[in-house]
C-alpha cells in the first residue's frame, strides 16, 4: 500500500522556502508514529529539509542528480516509478513530499494521510487538488489550537473507493 502522509492548510499550502509554515508537536508525532518502520518516498529538497536522515526508516530519495550522494539507510532513484519499485510489497509505504512528488503521486495512491491546518497561509509549495468524490473518508480527528499549536487542525484518513 502507498500512502501519501502531509499537512496542507485550507489554500494547500505546504511549505515556503524549503521549510514548513507552522510547528504542529503532536501531528510530528503523528507522522513519527504512522512512518517509523517504513519505506518512506521524498523528493530530493524535502531530503534536504532535514536536518539528518529521520530514524528508523529507509529514505528513498528521488533526484535527477546522477552522483547525488547520500548517507546510510538512503536509496537515490531518479523517478517516482523506481521509488514504488524499491517499497516492499507486503507492507505501507509514504509519500511524504514535497509538493511534485504529491502531484506525480496523487492519482494512483491507496490512501491520504491528511493533517488539514484550518488557516490560511503563504506559500511556495502546494498540495494537490483531488477529487473527493474518488475517495472514501475513513477518520476524521479535530484538534483544537492551544499553547503549543498556534493553528486548529484536523487529522483527515482517505482510502481510494
Amino acid at each position: 500500500m502507498i500512502t501519501i502522509i502531509a499537512a496542507a492548510s485550507e489554500n494547500n499550502a505546504l511549505g515556503k522556502d524549503n521549510d514548513l509554515v507552522w510547528h504542529l508537536p503532536d501531528d510530528f508525532k503523528r507522522f513519527k508514529s504512522l512512518t517509523t518502520g517504513h519505506y518512506i518516498i521524498m523528493g530530493r529538497k524535502t531530503f534536504e529539509s532535514f536536518p539528518k536522515p529521520l530514524p528508523n526508516r529507509t529514505h528513498i530519495i528521488i533526484t535527477r542528480q546522477k552522483e547525488y550522494s547520500v548517507p546510510e539507510n538512503c536509496i537515490v532513484v531518479s523517478s517516482l516509478k523506481k521509488a514504488i519499485e524499491i517499497c516492499p510489497k507486503e507492507q505501507e509505504s509514504f509519500i511524504i513530499g514535497g509538493g511534485e512528488i504529491y502531484k506525480q503521486s496523487i492519482d494512483f495512491v491507496d490512501k491520504i494521510e491528511l493533517t488539514r491546518v484550518h488557516t490560511i497561509i503563504e506559500a511556495d509549495t502546494f498540495f494537490p487538488e483531488f477529487d473527493e468524490k474518488n475517495w472514501k473518508l475513513v477518520h476524521e480527528e479535530y484538534h483544537s489550537k492551544d499553547e503549543k499549536h498556534l493553528f486548529d487542525f484536523t487529522y483527515l484518513t482517505y482510502i481510494r473507493k
